[in-house]
């Protein structure tokens, strides 16, 4: 009963009716920006239903094959710590030929040591996140455990920038932790990959496959100047550089005309491609080249891109598993020890499903991903997480039901260098924020969320306020995000400190040029004060017609 009660209360739809909201103004008109041609043609929306496995058309497989952990002797609830046995395991499903299942039973497992998934078709997977289920029981965190090397270069990164989490009132000047957004106790990448570039001395050279002569920014179609370098079904990356400075043509397609600041970054490292785009080939008649996604941006001769070989794995998944650490300190921002659930890393067309996260410093943190699917997440506890699930450094990537109980940082982040991705049908309960974290990440959406909230501050007139964009970066990478980014059909239900004839102020500081804001709701009057102005529509109305733009967008496909 708990559960199921649990499960209703994470559903966005209903969750308002179960605690009091008022029932919103619905509209029943399908949004302007979608069906007045003069306002989706000045204002765009780029096609989000590609987010997700198999360009958000394809069914995540299920795997036949099975490799039962107890016959490596890992046995669940015996008290023991299961380590060697599971990686004994997973070495074993390394040497197998083809998709296989690394199986644990129903019980507790005690880990103590990284499980590294470095092979395209394993699966890890349990017998379920609840009761019943499997479990992963992690008693000590990351920083007391050896990780081969593998953050040697984030490590050096920190110290060699200064990166020190300085606070004199606390008496607290400390290295950032390189836990804070990297490593997991369940740790997916391919083998000798480097996935999270820092040190530009580790960097190596880019393989071109060929030269892509022009393409249309929303378009699939391309052309190449190499046509017999690439074949139907090829996996590659489309790479932007920025080599023109700050008034370069690719800034101006990422921020278009605004008077924000643009950070350093974007033109400092010209030799790194500023925007990439993983895509697969889907059809090649001569020169002209059709891929499975829309191009983020155009490519002429202001614009030139190129395809890059990019190593990564496929068809990786984690699936049914609650993965539990011990109620531990919260030592502040960027403090973490390493109480990390999954590094997903290093993928294309991959998922995680079913899985519960309790105590954690970070749940699911990604990097250098295309086309995953997470999905059916719940996080939990006391503990202060830095972020619930991250999205960072991917393209195509979906998050769909996500349920965020536990404090956060950061709770639905758009990280750096994210692209075309989506949180979906989503809900936080303890203070969230809406994170668009600066780093050039653009045409992100979020998609039918619900925030509950109390407000914790008030205006300059004494409205009660709340600051649900709050978010994160660097000032070398400002703005807060590139143009396009979307939220559609966003509930936000107050718990607390808004009287009911009161209205509540959304504050967005820190957000990015043309940003999309279609129907923000709640159980009060909503009031925003976003800045750089966005386009706005259906302030306090919920969207009936088109609940959900993923799914809107899919179904015209």
């Amino acid at each position: 009963m708990a559960y199921l009660h649990r499960h209703i209360m994470s559903l966005p739809w209903i969750s308002a009716a179960l605690f009091g909201a008022q029932s919103p103004v619905v509209a029943q008109d399908t949004p302007r920006i979608l069906n007045d041609k003069a306002v989706s043609a000045q204002t765009p929306l780029p096609d989000f239903s590609y987010a997700g496995y198999g360009f958000g058309s394809e069914p995540i497989p299920e795997v036949k094959t099975v490799l039962d952990v107890t016959e490596f002797g890992a046995i669940p609830d015996d008290g023991k710590d299961d380590s060697v046995a599971l990686i004994a395991a997973l070495t074993a499903a390394h040497e197998m030929a083809g998709p296989v299942r690394v199986q644990l039973q129903q019980g507790r497992y005690l880990l103590s040591e990284i499980l590294w998934i470095e092979k395209s078709g394993i699966v890890l997977s349990g017998m379920g996140s609840g009761e019943g289920g499997t479990q992963l029981y992690m008693p000590r965190p990351l920083n007391q455990i050896d990780d081969g090397g593998a953050l040697t270069e984030i490590r050096e990164y920190l110290k060699d920038n200064d990166k020190y989490e300085r606070l004199p009132d606390d008496n607290l000047e400390v290295l950032f932790s390189e836990y804070s957004w990297s490593a997991g106790f369940i740790w997916v990448r391919y083998p000798g990959g480097r996935h999270a570039t820092y040190q530009e001395s580790y960097d190596r050279p880019i393989e071109t496959i060929s030269a892509i002569t022009a393409g249309d920014q929303f378009s699939r179609k391309l052309t190449v100047a190499a046509p017999d370098k690439l074949k139907i079904g090829d996996v590659l990356q489309v790479h932007w550089h920025n080599r023109q400075g700050p008034g370069g043509a690719l800034i101006k397609s990422l921020y278009g005309d605004t008077d924000l600041k643009v950070g350093s970054r974007h033109w400092e490292k010209p030799d790194r491609p500023l925007v990439r785009q993983a895509t697969r080939i889907e059809a090649i008649d001569g020169n002209v080249v059709t891929i499975a996604d829309p191009l983020l941006h155009d490519i002429n001769a202001q614009l030139p891109a190129y395809f890059a070989r990019w190593d990564h794995l496929s068809d990786v998944g984690i699936q049914d598993l609650a993965l539990t650490f011990p109620e531990n300190p919260y030592f502040g921002h960027h403090n973490e020890s390493g109480f990390n659930g999954v590094y997903f890393t290093g993928v294309h067309n991959g998922w995680i499903r079913n899985v519960h996260i309790s105590e954690a410093d970070a749940g699911i943190l990604t990097d250098d991903l295309a086309n995953v699917t997470i999905s059916n997440i719940v996080t939990d506890g006391t503990h202060k997480a830095h972020y619930a699930v991250h999205v960072g450094n991917v393209h195509n990537l979906l998050v769909e039901e996500l349920t965020v109980f536990n404090p956060t940082e950061h709770t639905f982040s758009f990280n750096t260098q994210s692209t075309k991705s989506v949180y979906k049908d989503s809900v936080a309960w303890h203070q969230p924020t809406l994170d668009q974290h600066a780093g050039a990440n653009h045409q992100n959406l979020y998609d039918r969320i619900t925030v509950h909230v109390v407000a914790d501050q008030t205006t300059d007139d004494g409205k009660p306020m709340y600051d649900l964009f709050k978010a994160g970066g660097a000032g070398y990478w400002n703005p807060g995000h590139g143009r396009y980014n979307t939220t559609w059909n966003l509930q936000v239900i107050v718990k607390g400190n808004v009287p009911p004839d009161s209205p509540l102020v959304l504050f967005a500081g820190s957000e990015g040029p043309d940003a999309r804001l279609v129907s923000v709701y709640g159980n009060r009057d909503i009031e925003l004060d976003f800045t750089p102005e966005p386009y706005l529509e259906m302030l306090n109305q919920e969207i009936q017609t088109v609940p959900s733009l993923y799914d809107y967008q899919r179904l015209k496909r």
